[in-house]
């Protein structure tokens, strides 16, 4: 089914459960939501994939945060793309959609040939989440391994929350005969239910650089599970991950009929940044007149870009810092 040019399961995450496999999951779609996501910037092709699959990861992972929480997940690299930086906001509201914004900082004269993941050298990967004022933010990183993002997201997962994870992830570019070209992406999560803690034993776990592994979690019929669901993951072709055909619970019922799968109720997701004048003020308030004197460029302007929605602020010099002569508004 379809809405004009928008199809109904777009830019949406729909959680579901597998209960004879004791695994859970999100379909995850952002077609309009990349899009509004790549069009702020000209990246480079690697650039933008790996763009792409930091955004699906966001999307899937942050489905389960709270109302007005904020997740984070940072890519720290001595590559040429430096950083990846996603940000996914909860609903202020029920109902109201989440909001989900992306950039990256590269140089491009050192971009390769090779692989989006070629392009981030040695680093960590990061997940942070923001519970609100007065809580103290979580985070935790893992090193960048396995040959992608979203092998990373994998590892951090195994080794920081002891789950046995795994994420399917399609993108790219589509375009329909007298329409603009336009991004597709979708992505499948599954994740085992969390059981009793276990800990990395001092010789580490059998994953790449000692990181626990999904055969240091799982045993048994758990395993055993576990591997069946992934199985039927593999079998899933690109068009019905990131198609106009096939809705996300046709989808689920097509791969894991057998296992009895459960959905809730999906979650919509736009892109939106929470940049604005007062945070650019608030931000550049720690500044003395003579830092902001600096700052002033020759035309007598701070000004300030957002590096993940391209906003431009102009602001008279004299109204910010904390020794501003004059109220804020020009």
């Amino acid at each position: 089914m379809t809405l004009g040019n928008k199809i109904a399961w777009d830019d949406t995450v729909l959680p579901f459960q597998l209960d004879r496999s004791d695994i859970r999951g999100r379909v995850a779609r952002l077609d309009g939501v990349l899009d509004g996501v790549l069009k702020q910037h000209a990246y480079p092709p690697q650039v933008e994939a790996l763009v792409a699959e930091m955004a699906l990861l966001t999307s899937l992972i942050g489905q389960t945060i709270k109302l007005r929480w904020k997740l984070s997940l940072q890519v720290q690299s001595n590559g040429p793309v430096r950083m990846i930086a996603t940000d996914y906001f909860g609903p202020e509201k029920e109902g109201e959609p989440a909001r989900i914004r992306a950039y990256a900082s590269y140089d491009e004269d050192r971009l390769t040939d090779g692989s989006p993941f070629d392009q981030v050298g040695s680093g960590y990967f990061a997940i942070m989440i923001d519970q609100g004022k007065g809580m103290a933010p979580y985070q935790g990183i893992t090193p960048l391994a396995g040959g992608s993002i979203k092998a990373c997201a994998e590892a951090y997962f195994a080794q920081s929350e002891q789950l046995a994870t795994r994420f399917a992830l399609r993108f790219g570019k589509s375009q329909e005969p007298g329409s603009p070209e336009t991004w597709r992406a979708g992505g499948i999560m599954l994740q085992h239910m969390p059981k009793a803690s276990i800990g990395a034993t001092e010789e580490g776990g059998s994953g790449e650089d000692g990181l626990l592994a999904v055969s240091d979690i799982l045993d048994g019929d758990e395993e055993e599970n576990w591997n069946r669901a992934n199985i039927l993951l593999d079998s899933v072709e690109d068009l019905e991950m990131i198609g106009p055909s096939v809705a996300p619970t046709q989808l689920l019922l097509r791969l894991f009929h057998e296992e009895a799968p459960r959905v809730f109720d999906s979650q919509p997701v736009k892109f939106g940044c929470t940049c604005s004048e007062d945070r650019v003020r608030q931000s550049l308030s720690i500044y003395s007149a003579k830092d902001i004197e600096k700052m002033t460029t020759p035309e007598g302007r701070v000004t300030a870009d957002c590096q993940f929605c391209g906003a431009h602020y102009s602001l008279d010099p004299k109204t910010v810092g904390f020794e501003a002569e004059e109220a804020k508004g020009d």
